[in-house]
């Protein structure tokens, strides 16, 4: 994904977010900062999520194991929820916690329509987390 691309996808969640009444904030530096940050930190009550945001026009999209590893790690220390957030171009945005997603033979993550179907949850789901 482009960084502009990325970037206006990132935003596009921030307000899908705030509509949604989470407070929402694009993490400065994400993908350039020497110490990993997630796309989005975002919180409801005494719930806080860290967000790795993805979109894809394809039916599968795969996360990179370095990205989610340190996604992980970033959530411990922060004391977040860590989710990946995968806009499908035409059907909106699925969210996902990394323990449900199926890993592939060399460390990445893959999401699928069978995981979209499966475990994919809908920002009002997002409080049952």
């Amino acid at each position: 994904m482009s960084k502009r691309k990325g970037s206006r996808t990132e935003r596009e969640l921030i307000d899908v977010l705030w509509a949604n009444k989470y407070a929402a904030v694009r993490a400065a530096g994400s993908g350039i900062s020497r110490f990993y940050c997630p796309d989005v930190i975002a919180s409801k009550g005494n719930k806080v999520f860290a967000i790795e945001c993805k979109s894809t026009k394809k039916k599968s999209k795969y996360i990179d194991n370095k990205q989610w590893v340190e996604l992980q790690k970033f959530a411990d220390i922060f004391g977040a929820v860590p989710l990946i957030a995968l806009r499908m171009d035409k059907e909106g945005w699925y969210f996902f916690n990394l323990e449900d997603l199926e890993q592939t033979s060399n460390g990445n993550l893959k999401i699928d329509q069978k995981i979209i179907e499966d475990k994919g949850k809908i920002i009002y789901d997002l409080d049952k987390i």
